[in-house]
This record gives C-alpha cells, structure tokens and sequence, in this order.
C-alpha cells in the first residue's frame, strides 16, 4: 500500500475517533452533585480520587466523608485533597452519618467486598478501583449482594478509555481482518514499576490475590473488551525468581538497609516528599512500611507469569506478564479469518518512543493525575489483510496523561454525565469486574493444581 494513502486513512480514522469523542464530551455538561464517600487514603484514592476530584469535578461531586484505618494518613489526605468534610476510622459510623449516594472504594484488595458490600446494603451506589475483589467467594459474595440490594457497581477500567485502546476496539467491532480467532499479549513492567509491587503490601497474595488478579485484571478486562467474549478456561504457569528470596541483599526496608550503595533497587522514600507525608510520617500508626524491601524471603507473588486463556466463541489467547524488564511496555497481536492485526506501547526502540534510560520518567508519567498533555506523538495499529500486498498503518494520538489519558476520559463518563452514549462499551459493572478477576484466580488455581480451571466452578454468573 503506499504511504500517502495510507498515512491519508489514519489520518481521517482519527479525525473520525477525536470528533466522536469530542461530540459526546460536550453533551456531557452538568448533573446533580453527587455526594460521595471515600473510604481508602493511599495514593490513589487521595490523589485521583481525592484532589483530582475536588479541583476539577466540584460541579458534580460534593465529599462527605473520608474513611482510613490509618489517622495519620487520612488527617494527611484531608489537608492535602482540599476536601471539606468529616473523617471516619469507623466504615459504619460513616455510612450512618453522612448517607452517601456513592461510596469510592480504594482499599487494599482484599477488602473491597466490605465495602462494596456494606455500601449497597446501606444504599450507595459504588465506584470501585480495580481488582472488583481477590477471591471467588469473595466475587460471589459482591454479585449476590448486588442482585440484593439493586445497586450499581461501576469498576474503574482506565485503560479501556484511552484513544489507543479505542481505536483497536473499534477496528474489531468492525472485523477489519474478519473473526478474531486467536490474540498473544506480552505486558513488561519496567524495574521501576514493577519493583513497587513488591516494595507494597502487593507483594502478599493474601491481601492483592497476586499480581494475577491485582495487576493483570486490567489486562484480562481489555482481552474480554476487545474480543466481545467470556473467558471460560485458563491454563496457567508462574515462578518467582527474580524478587523475594532471589535477592542478593536483605532488609527490613530501604531507609536502614546496610545495602544501599549496591542495591540497584534501593529507593529513597525521603526524597519524595508526597509519600514521605503519607506513608513515612504515619508508619508509627498501623506499621505499613511503603520502602519495603523487594527482596523479603516471605514475599509469596510470582514475579513471571504466562496463561492460555479459552474463550466462549473460540478464540485462544496467548498471555505473559513480565515484572523486571528494562523497559515498560506491551506488543498485542490479533490474528482474524481474513488477516492481521498488531500493535504495541512503548517499546524503546521503535522510532520515536521513549529510549531506556527514561524509564523512570515514563513510569511517573503513567501513574501522574495531571489532566491530559498535548498529544506530540502517536501509537500505531498495523492492519495486514490476506492475499493484499502490504499493510496500513493508523496513527492515534498519543497521550502522557494518567494511564495514556485514559483517568480524564473516565472520569468524565462517571461524573459529568453518567447517562451518556457508550456505545462502545467503555464503562464497566459487576460482570465486567468479576470476569476479569476470575481469569487470574482461576490461573492462581491453575499454578496450585497444574492444570486448567474452568471459570463456571469459580462462580455462579
């Protein structure tokens, strides 16, 4: 295909994505201010979840509580949101009081069925950060609650709303290449990125579910999104043989280590002044050491993973996760009856993406709340076509913005104007979410069992 031709339908398939985009965000002005309860006062529920929304969403979000275990955190997170409401240790006595009509859930993972749960029956409605929950019985628990009480689940799925993940949606809604009947997914989290899992209470299966379920989910969603399918078998394999145990050097946390100078994971919380204010002045209140070592022996996640995922209409899927790689990325390839089609996020040395050297600054980037920069770059999306010379290349614009801008755009569906057009399917509920977890429990059980699990013994959809 020459370039001029198909540099001219990129160009006017992203013309086509940005005014759909732009015609739905500006039918989406104003509803009636929600009030809104967040219980969770870690990072991401006080800043994209806390500040983002008090700067930015005063139209339509009024707080009414904050709800931590942790005092010193939560007294930190209402000094530092701006919100003006009471704060709560106690979940119930917040409920009683302030009657929110949506709760923010943004817990460690294995409690989200509380206060998923504790909500509905009290009558909110719930955002939840991804995972849904870490467990089967814990997912059936949330389904059966919710069938209940009739309340709305929404899962927050950001990287569904990105314009890069859009445009590949689109392109499979409308079987550019025909069928899909098979999809490999390689992910690689940097060593920036993935050394924060295991410097976390993420490190622990017990209270994330394994980076299977507390990462992966998003993986798995956008699978079970893109291909318009139900996952129902998983054959899966994971070892840890990189962090934990693996280490060549051993501390409690990084601030006393004795290995500084030769530990190239050493992290100087000190240095941040943001996590120092949240997590290292309030350590003497509950403990939670944020700099913890990578390499504690009881560390019990995988830190490399890999599953064959079966789905209801027949495609196989092809997955691995990578935790200590040199540069963060993705490559995803979906082969249909009629051709190909292959994309991929910033691996270094495709032309113009970050080089390796900047891997810290493309994680602080990723995990930034800032609104959404100007796109000076671009994603591309390869379509091959059987029995057709050449390939097309789109271009989507390219965003720096909290999970590739996908945070603004869902925040805007959730708050602006909930009632608007998604007919793509963007937004995601309770299904959404228990589909997604269920893939990586059931690949957990898979590991366990060394053999493939079938989602309908998990839970009863």
């Amino acid at each position: 295909m020459q370039r001029r031709h198909f540099l001219r339908n990129s160009a006017l398939f992203t013309a086509m994505l940005a005014a759909g985009q732009s015609r739905a965000f500006a039918a989406w002005k104003s509803s009636a201010q929600k009030r809104i309860a967040l219980v969770g006062t870690g990072i991401r529920g006080t800043t994209l979840w806390g500040k983002n929304l008090v700067d930015n969403y005063g139209p339509q979000v009024r707080f009414v509580g904050l709800c931590d275990t942790n005092v010193g955190r939560l007294t930190t997170a209402l000094g530092y949101t701006g919100a003006r409401c009471p704060t709560f240790t106690d979940f119930d006595e917040m409920l009683r009081r302030t009657v929110p009509e949506w709760v923010i859930v943004t817990t460690v993972d294995n409690t989200h069925h509380e206060f998923i749960i504790k909500a509905m029956e009290a009558g909110a409605n719930v955002i939840t950060e991804k995972p849904l929950t870490t467990t089967a019985a814990n997912c059936q628990a949330i389904l059966d609650a919710q069938r209940r009480t009739g309340r709305e689940v929404l899962i927050t799925f950001n990287y569904r709303h990105q314009p890069h993940a859009t445009a590949i949606k689109q392109l499979l809604n409308d079987e550019r290449v025909g069928p899909v009947t098979s999809v490999d997914f390689n992910w690689y989290l940097n060593v920036y990125h993935g050394a924060s899992y295991f410097r976390r209470w993420h490190a622990y299966t017990e209270k994330s579910g394994s980076l299977w379920v507390h990462k992966a989910t998003h993986h798995f969603d956008l699978l079970n999104w893109w291909i318009g399918a139900d996952p129902v078998e998983v054959m899966a394999y994971g070892a840890q043989e990189h962090y934990g145990k693996n280490g060549p050097f051993r501390s409690t946390n990084c601030r006393p280590c004795p290995h500084k100078r030769e530990c190239p994971y050493y992290w100087d919380i000190t240095k941040d002044s943001f996590a120092t204010r949240l997590y290292a002045n309030n350590e003497k209140y509950d403990g939670y050491l944020r700099d913890a070592c990578v390499f504690r022996e009881d560390i019990d996640i995988w830190d490399k993973m890999s599953a064959q995922i079966k789905y209801d209409n027949g495609v196989l899927v092809n997955y691995s996760l990578t935790t200590y790689s040199p540069y963060e990325g993705w490559r995803i390839a979906f082969n249909g009856e009629r051709g190909r089609i292959d994309s991929w996020e910033d691996i270094p040395y495709q032309p113009g993406k970050f080089s390796p050297t900047e891997q810290a600054a493309l994680h602080a980037a990723e995990m930034s709340t800032a609104k959404e920069d100007t796109p000076t770059d671009y994603h591309e999306i390869v379509v091959s076509e059987n029995f057709k010379p050449g390939f097309e290349s789109i271009k989507v614009p390219q965003s720096r913005g909290g999970h590739g801008g996908g945070d603004q755009r869902m925040l805007d569906y959730l708050f602006v104007n909930p009632g608007a057009d998604d007919p793509l399917g963007h937004m995601a509920g309770t299904r959404d979410g228990a589909l997604s977890i269920l893939v990586g429990i059931a690949a957990r059980q898979s590991i366990a069992e060394n053999r493939p699990i079938r989602l309908d013994s998990l839970v009863k959809l």
